[in-house]
């Protein structure tokens, strides 16, 4: 597979090069973190690729270890003046290897996740890499790191039906292709519905909302 950090850069290019031509109606848009609009991710991804694992936890505790108290001080810190400060703010980190403590695989995850938590609103569709997918689902379904995916699929079959990948066997089904099945996994209800089989509802009811 192609170095993790190279996939993060293309799809961090990817979604700005997307964003480019929003109108501010569209920059508005409530994202799938029902909390943020489309800009605030945005920002997020940008503080995201701004911390150091000592910045971090600097940060971490100046905010009380409040996770929603320090997210939201680091988006109005990399959020512009305007969208397309925004958005430069953003292409000006789409290299940066930096990223707050954690396994590397994470970071992919929140590249395409947050990519899709942006795009799916406003009817973007974007070709994800299907390796940096199924590695990204493969470290989502043992963790249960700050969004709870271990747990939220606990007592599922997931398959999805349009890459070779499957976790669990002899709960119930939940099938659909892997995007959409991602996103349920990580606490996107709304993706459910583009999913089937007697699982979906449970996984539905699991989702408990996107966090950061």
């Amino acid at each position: 597979m192609t170095d993790l950090w190279d996939i993060v850069a293309a799809e961090r290019g990817a979604l700005a090069d997307d964003l480019a031509d929003l109108s501010e109606k569209e920059w508005r848009t409530r994202s799938l973190c029902t909390q943020w609009t489309v800009e605030q991710v945005l920002a997020h991804m940008t503080a995201t690729a701004n911390l150091t694992p000592l910045s971090f936890l600097g940060s971490f505790a100046g905010a009380g270890f409040n996770f929603n108290t320090f997210a939201n001080r680091q988006i109005n810190k990399h959020r512009g003046s305007d969208p397309a400060e925004t958005l430069a703010a953003f292409r000006s980190v789409q290299h940066s290897t930096k990223a707050p403590p954690g396994p590397r695989e994470s970071w992919l995850g929140e590249a395409i996740v947050h990519s899709e938590d942006i795009r799916r609103p406003l009817g973007i569709r974007h070709e994800y890499p299907v390796e940096a997918l199924r590695q990204v689902a493969d470290f989502y379904k043992s963790s249960n790191a700050l969004i709870g995916t271990k747990s939220r699929i606990a007592g599922l079959s997931l398959n999805a039906t349009d890459i070779d990948w499957g976790h669990g066997e002899g709960g119930q089904e939940v099938a659909g292709p892997m995007m959409p099945l991602l996103m349920a996994m990580t606490g996107r209800s709304s993706a459910c519905d583009q999913l089937e089989g007697p699982g979906v509802e449970q996984l539905r009811a699991a989702g408990g909302g996107p966090v950061g």
